[in-house]
């Protein structure tokens, strides 16, 4: 009765062990280490080994723990040197672990071998194996209990380690995210331009993750000041790098400097776009991204915009004299769709009191409580009234985004970037006549 009695006591202290490692270790290595030693004093063993397994199913070589080191390296050799592709062709735990068994009992020769499986939240992780060559060894129920123990504390320090390296890729993709926000809020102008004739308004509202909306004004001759930059012409643009991230915001800062150096060019909203597809081609290819590109030019003392368009969403200009707005399109592909690219190029005449919306597609495509989107119908009705309500650029954005809000809903967040820009002609201001 006392001999149980002390191995009682320690077998207790055995698996107690165990689990303040599993408390303690912030190394995994360090805990699989003590598996095969707790695992064969357990159960009165000569030896143990522990087979681990990938999350997605392949042999973990780097954990593969035995003991004594001396009578299973040939084993671990063995295993290790197995290919992948075989074990992940086999279907199902019983014959992941039959296939397992077999190698094991195959190089170890004439033993005792056990064995049990380690598993997390039900997915089959690996083999825990005791053997002993001793004449008359007997397999108890206790000892298969004690040996499922120590592999269910296996179980949950793979599932530990596994949560932990989850929990370090979200930290690295939020500190990503952090510079990759700090990337695009220094794309964006600080402020609107003071163009004459006009009033600007412009904001992002950013998602959770990080996109690559982009919106500029430019002056075509910054070498001006005052009133007569003002008179001048300005580059008006808005685009977007398809995909997210910081990789996204990394590729716009590029393209930024590449379309404010051409637009010193002095050349035509077409040319422009062609030429900055030339300039970006081998960047965007080895990137394997694209980018839509609505790119104008206004000249205030014409009313004059040109327009060009790299597959951008279309930016709508509404007539105060017809009360109706339209659509300002051009045919062009994508930036970095195609070595040789050709835009066409078309222009309008804006009168006092019209309003342009640039926007990008995280206005249309957000969705609402049913799944549907905000998309272009929605937007143009906003617009139309936003338009008509009399107010000026900095009214009609705010009730955009109002607009917007409530659909999308105030406790749900936009699923990516919406961005809008808002250009108003001033409305003419009429004198009464005098008396003769």
């Amino acid at each position: 009765m006392d001999s149980l009695s002390r191995e009682q006591r320690r077998n207790q202290e055995l698996l107690a062990s165990l689990a303040f490692a599993l408390r303690s270790f912030t190394n995994l290595g360090r805990f699989l280490e003590l598996v095969p030693l707790v695992a064969s004093r357990l159960v009165e063993a000569e030896g143990a080994l522990l087979v681990p397994l990938h999350d997605d199913g392949r042999l973990w070589r780097d954990q593969l723990q035995a003991l004594p080191q001396e009578r299973c390296s040939e084993v671990l050799r063995q295993l290790a040197a197995a290919p992948d592709s075989e074990l992940l062709a086999l279907k199902g735990e019983a014959a992941v672990a039959a296939w397992l068994d077999q190698r094991v009992a195959r190089v170890l020769g004439e033993v005792h071998l056990y064995a049990t499986s380690v598993v997390t939240r039900n997915q089959f992780r690996g083999r825990l194996y005791v053997f002993s060559g001793r004449d008359g060894y007997c397999w108890s129920e206790i000892h298969r209990r004690h040996l499922q123990v120590a592999a269910d504390l296996t179980g949950l320090a793979l599932e530990n380690d596994g949560l932990h390296q989850t929990l370090r890729r979200h930290e690295r993709l939020d500190r990503q995210l952090s510079i990759g926000a700090e990337i695009q809020a220094q794309l964006l102008p600080d402020r609107c331009p003071v163009i004459d004739g006009v009033e600007l308004a412009a904001r992002c509202r950013p998602a959770y993750e990080v996109g690559g909306d982009y919106y500029d004004f430019i002056p075509t001759q910054p070498n001006l000041q005052g009133r007569p930059l003002e008179q001048a012409r300005w580059a008006l643009v808005m685009g977007d790098v398809m995909g997210k991230g910081v990789p996204a915001g990394l590729l716009m800062t590029l393209l930024r400097g590449m379309l404010r150096a051409e637009v010193l060019s002095g050349h035509g909203p077409d040319r422009v776009l062609a030429d900055l597809n030339q300039l970006a081609q081998q960047d965007l290819a080895q990137s394997h991204r694209f980018v839509t590109l609505f790119y104008s030019d206004y000249d205030p003392q014409a009313r004059r915009l040109r327009y060009a368009n790299a597959a951008h969403n279309p930016p709508l200009l509404w007539r105060r004299r017809l009360n109706q707005a339209e659509l300002l399109d051009a045919p062009g592909p994508l930036i970095g769709l195609q070595t040789e690219a050709h835009y066409g190029v078309c222009e309008t005449v804006l009168e006092a009191g019209d309003v342009v919306l640039y926007y990008t597609d995280g206005v249309t495509e957000a969705s609402g409580f049913s799944g549907d989107r905000f998309d272009l119908e929605r937007l143009q009705r906003s617009f139309h009234g936003a338009c008509r309500s009399g107010v000026g650029a900095r009214g009609i954005l705010d009730q955009l985004f109002a607009r917007l809000d409530r659909f999308v809903g105030a406790d749900r967040q936009l699923e990516d970037d919406a961005s809008m820009v808002v250009l108003k002609l001033r409305e003419e201001v009429t004198l009464p006549s005098l008396p003769s």
